[in-house]
């Protein structure tokens, strides 16, 4: 049976709410997911398909917290609180152990700090607390020179930076978050989900790969001891099972800056839109200078851990080089590894959020985004 697409289109963009028909037509009877998209402040594209899905179903988004983590890097960096060429160990003195002392903030931001995790691992406990991951973390001998190459800080990353903004300003980075983006926005985008809110969280569904794809992720190579298994917390005796991450509820409750968030694509969309657009009459988050900053690209070529060619803006993926290439130079977002992807391309105006149920293969962000982004932004740039 066909699945009913909700919701709405601005004129102009009837042209992506048929290739979002498209797709979910040829996806599983039990597709669940939302697409949103705003063009200049404004938005265009509110979709959502799936037997009782709305707009407002939160989803775990993965790494596409990463962006939240880092608009408030931003933010803090835009006032003047932060400085990306300080030394981490001027806001977190404990951190140069073991030769991590000359690292920058800049550097630490770009994926370039070696400390993907430890070589013991942590519990799950740990995993959901960034205080508890940038303790252990202070410790770590890098897994490479600092500074010298980089590679994807999966599980860690925003409890990194994190460790920064507390030090800094005396709050979490959660903390500022709601106070400076979140709640004026009255985003569903949340990192720590409130008890009352529970009820609209939708549990994230394993992959369901055909045998062709299972062939596949069997013979991706991943040694126990692989800095990949490490990034991933996969070398330890309980393994780390990414898939239910978000569907643990302390993790939902405590909204760990790296992987932790929960939302809806209206949520992930606006942030992005805030970020680079008036909205709603207030003024865009980000002023010029720093739009150019975060989305110029600080770490590109070979990822250490994920074995693929990445780029890296200031925390934030550089979508336009490996992504999607027609964007505009210097968009930049985060995907999350069960399919979510969210960006703001700043040149053509768009800001673009999608989550699903069921995590997507190969994991990171969904194939389908490929089709649904190239809409939205032909849409975009036709209006």
């Amino acid at each position: 049976m066909t699945q009913e697409i909700h919701g709405t289109v601005a004129d102009g963009y009837e042209a992506v709410r048929e290739e979002f028909a498209a797709f979910v037509a040829g996806e599983l009877p039990d597709y669940e997911g939302q697409l949103c998209a705003y063009h200049h402040g404004r938005r265009v594209i509110d979709l959502w398909a799936g037997e009782g899905v709305g707009p407002d179903s939160l989803y775990g988004v993965f790494s596409s917290t990463k962006g939240a983590a880092h608009l408030v890097v931003a933010l803090l960096v835009q006032d003047g609180t932060l400085e990306l060429d300080r030394k981490v160990t001027y806001y977190w003195p404990e951190f140069g152990a073991e030769g991590k002392g000359q690292l920058t903030l800049r550097e630490l931001i770009s994926h370039r700090a070696g400390v993907v995790g430890l070589d013991a691992g942590f519990t799950a406990d740990e995993l959901a607390d960034d205080r508890a991951i940038a303790e252990r973390l202070a410790d770590q001998k890098p897994f490479w020179r600092p500074g010298t190459a980089y590679g994807y800080h999966a599980f860690v990353i925003g409890a990194l930076t994190g460790e920064v903004v507390r030090r800094a300003t005396g709050r979490t980075l959660q903390e500022v978050y709601e106070e400076r983006v979140r709640a004026p926005y009255g985003l569903d985008f949340y990192l720590g989900l409130p008890e009352a809110l529970e009820p609209r969280f939708r549990s994230v569904q394993p992959m369901a790969p055909t045998p062709v794809q299972q062939a596949e992720l069997d013979a991706v190579p991943r040694g126990p001891h692989s800095l990949a298994s490490i990034a991933f917390n996969a070398h330890v005796a309980e393994p780390t099972e990414l898939v239910n991450h978000p569907n643990s509820r302390t993790v939902r409750a405590k909204g760990p800056a790296s992987a932790g968030g929960v939302a809806a694509a209206r949520g992930l969309a606006g942030m992005y839109a805030a970020a680079i657009s008036e909205v709603a009459g207030r003024p865009p988050l980000l002023k010029p200078d720093t739009v150019a900053e975060v989305g110029q690209i600080h770490s590109t070529g070979y990822d250490l851990v994920a074995r693929v060619h990445k780029s890296f803006g200031l925390g934030f993926q550089a979508v336009a080089d490996y992504v999607y290439p027609f964007l505009g130079a210097g968009a930049f977002g985060h995907s999350g590894a069960g399919g979510s992807q969210a960006f703001a391309d700043p040149r053509s105006g768009v800001a673009y959020g999608y989550t699903r149920r069921r995590y997507a293969y190969p994991g990171g962000a969904a194939p389908e985004n490929d089709r649904l982004v190239r809409a939205v932004h032909m849409a975009a740039l036709a209006g």
